[in-house]
């Protein structure tokens, strides 16, 4: 796993500061508006043709995949031979402009959040180049991972792989808890636990990826329901985990 594709000049920064990782659809952008079901229907008729499946078993094989791997791509590629790059370029291959939707005033509370600022999605990184300029933050971010980057020995490991949470902390070269996953997907997040990250939990009831309850597990260091607190709480220096609870 290379370093992370770079979006800006290099910037300063101290030693103890954090690094963030931040997941991109429905994290710093409401996916579920309009995005999502642009994938959806385009990633079930790339299925469909490419197994030459009616449109109700492309859709079940698609979510199974996406289950078991992380990425639909993926168990496409391992099981039928489909070009995972071909795919991922097929099914996001559409203007994103239109549909993205995110909170007032992001780009200035991410300039003012302190520390590294990094991209980690298992999105395409020509798609979420596109989302994050769409959004006018692609330049607030210092680099970017996507699923692009995620291909160890030729095998892709999204998130959530525990194999993949091990390269992040070693490429970053830091102490796992100097980085800080913000992610919708609870299962990335108990991953980034388990190799001593701390973790943010973007909650959105009634998505695919946010279970309908209350309160949250033990290795999800905060919950927010609106990324804004979360910059305006790290700006005033208070910082998620900082006490050490793992």
């Amino acid at each position: 796993m290379r370093a992370p594709s770079p979006l800006r000049r290099r910037r300063t920064v101290r030693p103890d500061d954090p690094i963030w990782l931040f997941d991109l659809d429905n994290t710093l952008h409401d996916a579920s508006r309009g995005i999502f079901g642009a994938i959806d229907r385009r990633m079930g008729a790339a299925v469909a043709e490419a197994l030459d499946l009616p449109p109700e078993q492309a859709n079940a094989l698609r979510l199974r995949y996406w289950k078991r791997y992380g990425a639909t791509a993926i168990g496409l590629a391992r099981h039928h031979g489909v070009n995972l790059h071909q795919f991922l370029a097929t099914c996001h291959d559409f203007d994103v402009a239109p549909l993205v939707h995110s909170e007032t005033g992001l780009a200035a509370r991410l300039r003012d959040l302190p520390g590294t600022r990094i991209i980690l999605t298992n999105a395409p990184a020509h798609y979420a180049r596109r989302v994050l300029d769409a959004l006018g933050i692609l330049h607030e971010f210092d680099g970017l991972w996507a699923i692009d980057h995620m291909m160890p020995m030729g095998l892709a490991r999204p998130k959530p792989s525990l194999g993949l949470m091990r390269m992040v902390v070693a490429r970053l070269g830091v102490p796992a808890r100097r980085i800080i996953l913000v992610e919708d997907t609870e299962r990335n997040l108990k991953s980034a636990r388990q190799v001593g990250m701390r973790t943010v939990w973007l909650y959105h009831p009634g998505t695919p990826f946010s279970r309908r309850r209350n309160g949250r597990d033990l290795y999800v260091d905060t919950r927010i329901n609106r990324l804004g607190t979360l910059l305006t709480q790290a700006r005033a220096g208070r910082i998620p985990g900082s006490r050490d609870r793992a």
